[in-house]
């Protein structure tokens, strides 16, 4: 199966928690906080959504960071997806 967005959403995985802090210090895991980071893995069409005009700016294969209480999350064929709209995501990851 796939998932195909409509207008200006935006379908992320997220990626995976960091189990230990830089200095060495290992989180168990009800302590870890889900990252805010992830990957674009499908984009929307844009155009008009709500009467305004769209245009799509996130790629597939981007990392951006989204806002923390955003979107829904999806589970299909085992594997966690979030829905978001393009203007919940805050910023593109530039390596």
């Amino acid at each position: 199966m796939k998932l195909i967005p409509l207008g200006d959403r935006v379908i992320l995985k997220q990626l995976v928690a960091e189990e230990m802090t830089q200095s060495g210090i290992i989180i168990p895991g009800q302590a870890k906080e889900k990252p805010q980071q992830a990957e674009v893995v499908a984009v929307g069409p844009g155009g008009n959504v709500d009467g305004k005009e769209v245009n799509m700016i996130v790629n597939v294969g981007d990392k951006v960071i989204y806002s923390k209480y955003s979107g829904t999350e999806v589970e299909l064929d085992k594997e966690e997806y979030i829905v978001v709209r393009q203007n919940d995501i805050l910023a593109i990851v530039a390596e």
